[in-house]
């Protein structure tokens, strides 16, 4: 590795992760405005014609931007051939796949609002999957910036538009033509780029024998996405079908919500996974180390705002979103519960990938997307969004501990010590929300949410839950300095 390859990789870093808060932030916020400007029945559509063209779309890409970048990093002279052979695959998977979401989505013989909505739905999702092989050449050449701020103009072309729209009451496919106005500039924006910055000239060409190989090399990868793409919005689109639009508005709120927080373990598991891979190889002892503290690191700040949110869900929800959303509580609470697994999950899952146990996390996945789907079929008939909720957290639950199972198997971590501070971290967890609530009806949650966080790290203090060199260790990782 050159003397500038550390730094390279380090720079690359700062800019995808800064890109990716920034990109939330505005996300999460502009989704606030939306929700309340277009009301609970059209979130639903909005959320189920997202989700519903989301699950497709993997099959357009079949982890082939993944494997472009891996061989375009290992030999960037090929890169031109090889992304010209996967726009071929995309060309024919695209048209395919389209056809298929038209044909499903009549066959399943929703209004025309929605229709029309996943009719747009399914030309990001084209656009979006030629820009990921696109930004997968970029990565190979290892050039994160380009995609880092493509990334926040397209976000911020999105709120432009679609607040625009809204507020000179456009009908309600304004929404998805926000988003279809970022695809189609960060399609444009990465295609000029890749000619102009790496001389790259992106063509549509097919070879059977070529492509084989790459759809053969990119199996375990397609396996990954499909069983992620499927976890993450089956719900949605199940609770559509089965409940109706309504229930999904209120539900993907809660979702929303719950979810926008996975940035956090998503850093430390940025972190951590290249050390992971090096002392596999090299030390047992600094593997265990490093996976013992980074389930430590997550702890301490996943039970904390899981029972914060739990103590002031109301608050949060009728602050945030309006009264029109307060049946979205109940699957806040529920949904918020399961975040200590999704937290946890990030090390758990990085230890099995850096140690060779890839195939195993992805066998995981997919029995975790299996009982996920179950699940939902059978509680949402009798309990709508709280059923889904349900099935979120048992799954989410599920993958946890199935991959846990196998941590022994690749090093033996100190077990009592992560049960210490996880009973020490749940009891001050428990503490700071009873206080929250029992402040509550007295004090706005604007002062509620420092003052929780205030009382829980005194008491972790003193309790022996965490030392000072803890925070300013988490405060490192989650600024890319540790």
């Amino acid at each position: 590795m050159s003397d500038s390859q550390p730094h390279r990789i380090a720079k690359n870093t700062t800019y995808l992760t800064l890109a990716y808060v920034v990109q939330k932030l505005l996300s999460f916020a502009y989704f606030i405005f939306v929700a309340r400007m277009i009301g609970v029945d059209n979130v639903g559509k909005y959320v189920f014609a997202l989700s519903f063209t989301t699950i497709f779309s993997v099959f357009i890409d079949l982890g082939l931007s993944p494997v472009l970048t891996r061989e375009t990093a290992k030999e960037t002279s090929r890169a031109n051939s090889q992304l010209n052979n996967i726009l071929g695959i995309k060309t024919i998977l695209s048209v395919l796949t389209f056809i298929v979401v038209i044909a499903l989505i009549n066959v399943l013989d929703y209004p025309t609002a929605t229709k029309t909505l996943v009719y747009l739905a399914g030309i990001i999702m084209v656009l979006d999957s030629f820009t990921l092989s696109f930004y997968a050449v970029f990565r190979g050449f290892q050039n994160l910036k380009y995609e880092a701020v493509g990334m926040i103009i397209g976000q911020i072309i999105t709120v432009i538009v679609g607040l625009a729209g809204l507020y000179l009451k456009f009908p309600l496919y304004i929404v998805i033509i926000a988003l279809l106005a970022n695809s189609f500039f960060n399609f444009l924006y990465s295609l000029i780029l890749l000619e102009v910055k790496l001389g790259v000239k992106p063509r549509i060409k097919f070879n059977s024998l070529a492509s084989a190989t790459l759809l053969r090399i990119a199996l375990p990868f397609a396996l990954a996405a499909i069983f992620t793409r499927v976890y993450g919005y089956i719900d949605s689109v199940l609770l559509s079908i089965l409940s109706g639009d309504k229930y999904v508005g209120w539900y993907g709120v809660a979702y929303k919500l719950t979810f926008a927080l996975q940035f956090i373990p998503a850093a430390f598991a940025a972190a951590i996974f290249p050390a992971m891979s090096s002392y596999y190889a090299c030390s047992r002892e600094l593997l265990a180390r490093t996976f013992e503290r980074s389930m430590f690191y997550l702890m301490l700040l996943a039970l904390p705002i899981s029972f914060g949110v739990i103590a002031l869900a109301d608050q949060v929800i009728n602050k945030i979103y309006g009264p029109a959303y307060a049946p979205s509580i109940l699957p806040l609470q529920i949904l918020i519960s399961s975040l200590v697994f999704i937290f946890l999950n990030y090390p758990v899952g990085s230890l099995l990938n850096a140690c060779d146990r890839q195939a195993r996390n992805t066998f995981n996945l997919g029995i975790a997307m299996v009982v996920n789907i179950i699940l939902n079929i059978v509680l949402i008939p009798d309990y709508n969004f709280v059923g889904a909720s349900i099935a979120s957290v048992i799954s989410s639950a599920l993958l946890f501990f199935l991959g846990l199972q196998i941590v022994p198997e690749i090093t033996e971590y100190n077990k009592a010590f992560l049960s210490r501070i996880f009973m020490k971290t749940l009891f001050s967890s428990i503490i700071m929300a009873a206080w929250l609530k029992f402040l509550e009806p007295s004090l706005n949650i604007i002062f509620l949410i420092p003052l929780g966080g205030l009382i829980y790290i005194v008491l972790m203090y003193l309790i022996g839950g965490f030392k000072k060199k803890d925070v300013t260790i988490v405060y490192e990782i989650l600024s890319k300095k540790y």
